[in-house]
């Protein structure tokens, strides 16, 4: 069973390939920093599963005060399971493990933005009890 904690720096580059299958190739050349500045953060935690020691799962929290309303909320930003470990529980234990953080810092709610074309991933929210959300809006500062 794979043993669900905290990333360290040292999971850097296995983290970096999960992201490559995630969809996003080019991180290798930042991850390192990357992954040392969410680390080093009070309001984000990186989750890994560890499997044979190896990294196979990673899910990133971010946590989120709202001005509104009293609790605050947790925003899981990316969440990848290595493909030949699907199906074994292991995204449900990252994901419940998160929700036990969220909990413990008094949050009212967990998000996640899933594109329409995850088919699979979307299926494994509904699983774990996520509702979809009227809108999401996205307004890109990329520099040209």
């Amino acid at each position: 069973m794979a043993e669900i904690r905290d990333a360290r720096e040292s999971d850097a580059e296995a983290v970096g390939t999960l992201l490559s299958s995630l969809g996003y190739p080019e991180t290798q050349p930042f991850i390192h920093a990357r992954l040392a500045h969410l680390l080093s953060l009070p309001d984000e935690r990186v989750l890994v599963a560890v499997e044979h020691s190896t990294v196979v799962g990673v899910l990133s929290l971010h946590f989120i005060p709202q001005l509104g309303l009293a609790g605050d909320f947790c925003r899981i930003s990316y969440f990848c399971v290595d493909e030949a470990a699907r199906g074994e529980g292991i995204g449900a234990r990252l994901e419940a493990r998160a929700t036990e953080l969220a909990r413990a810092r008094r949050c009212d709610r967990i998000e996640v933005h899933c594109h329409a074309s995850r088919l699979q991933a979307l299926r494994f929210y509904g699983r774990q009890g996520y509702a979809e959300s009227p809108q999401y809006l996205i307004k890109s500062l990329a520099v040209e």
